[in-house]
């Protein structure tokens, strides 16, 4: 009959309670017992399912759901900084790495479900930001050259700037930095 890992340390409570003494194990016997304990690990791994990969839109909404949590970090932190008294660039810029070390760790564990990476994953997140960040104000500069006059001509400047930005970092993300291993 198996026991599972509780019964052993219901055992061995069980001996030092009664005054009985644990049993030894020679050297050879640890070591085969490590071995053995790594590869029943390895295996039980191996064995259970891996959980399943998200298909495009779910990815794509996971995507916006992290991008407007991202957004109100990003905009909470700016007001936050500002009412401490801080300048308004130096709030803004802080307001921006917090959003997307916000936006970096929920992408990666949420909507892309990416497997631990080292630090190239990290740089290629952050120079893929560095230049969306550039093309937001670009597209941004650009749209307010080039529509009319209105009272909404800035929010919809933002808003084509913000779109661009947002379809070329989901994509990037999806096909590059948080690509299937």
């Amino acid at each position: 009959m198996k026991h599972g890992p509780g019964h052993a340390v219901a055992y061995l409570r069980g001996l030092r309670l009664s005054g009985g003494t644990l049993p030894t194990l020679s050297a050879k016997d640890r070591r085969t017992r490590r071995r053995t304990a790594v590869t029943t690990s390895e295996a039980a791994e191996q064995a259970s399912p891996e959980a399943p990969k998200l298909g495009l839109a779910a990815q794509l909404t996971r995507f916006v759901l992290v991008g407007g949590f991202s957004a109100l970090v990003d905009y909470g932190t700016y007001q936050l900084i500002m009412a401490l008294g801080v300048w308004v660039h130096p709030a803004k810029a802080l307001g921006f790495v917090f959003g997307t070390t916000t936006a970096y760790f929920l992408n990666k564990k949420f909507t892309f479900q990416a497997a631990p990476a080292g630090a190239g994953r990290l740089g290629g997140f952050i120079l893929l930001y560095g230049v969306t960040f550039f093309v937001n104000v670009g597209v941004n500069a650009l749209a307010l050259a080039l529509l009319p006059g209105s009272a909404l001509k800035i929010t919809i400047a933002w808003v084509i700037a913000q779109a661009t930005a947002t379809a070329i970092n989901f994509v990037m993300l999806r096909l590059v930095v948080f690509k299937p291993q």
